[in-house]
């Protein structure tokens, strides 16, 4: 007996999905949506916010039997970590933000690690560091805010917070030259 793919492509269903780039590492998500376009499925695998679109008959996609509630996505002030940042440079997790990400948000509070991250991760993009005023990095309190699924960008930054307010954490800021 099979199934059809229109009773398994469901709102709700656990899936696994291998990525193109690691084909033997199935990965645990769930069918946030389905649609009628080319890309049939909507799959937000576990604990990322993002959605990928995904064909119903991908030969990487399995469907379980498991079918719930899809979860809502958190929403505003959170700590973030590793995994919300860019990369992690010289053991220090960093953003490029900014409408042309030149600035960078790096999570210490220490001032040289800060600078070899943000140094170690101009060289890797080809920036020319004798070019880039490493004065001007300051400590900074902050508060990251998850935004809307659909918005622009995933989380935002608060900068006019204080040391005492809720989720505010010491970073390391490096405005865009």
């Amino acid at each position: 007996m099979t199934t059809a793919l229109e009773d398994l492509a469901v709102r709700g269903r656990r899936v696994e999905l291998a990525l193109l780039r690691d084909k033997d590492n199935y990965l645990p998500g769930i069918i946030t949506n389905v649609t009628t376009d080319q890309a049939a499925l909507w799959v937000r695998l576990d604990g990322k916010r993002c959605n990928l679109p995904v064909r119903a008959d991908h030969e990487y996609l399995r469907y379980l039997d498991e079918v719930v509630d899809v979860p809502d996505l958190p929403m505003g002030p959170f700590t973030p970590g590793e995994a919300d940042m860019a990369g992690v440079w010289a053991g220090v997790p960093l953003a490029a933000i900014g409408e042309d990400g030149e600035a960078l948000v790096l999570l210490t509070d220490d001032r040289d690690k800060a600078v070899q991250a943000a140094t170690a991760y101009d060289r890797e993009i080809g920036v020319d560091i004798h070019y880039v005023d490493y004065d001007q990095m300051a400590a900074r309190w902050a508060v990251f805010t998850w935004e809307p699924e659909d918005a622009e960008f995933a989380w935002t930054i608060r900068w006019d917070v204080q040391e005492s307010d809720d989720h505010a954490i010491r970073v390391h800021y490096l405005p865009a030259a």
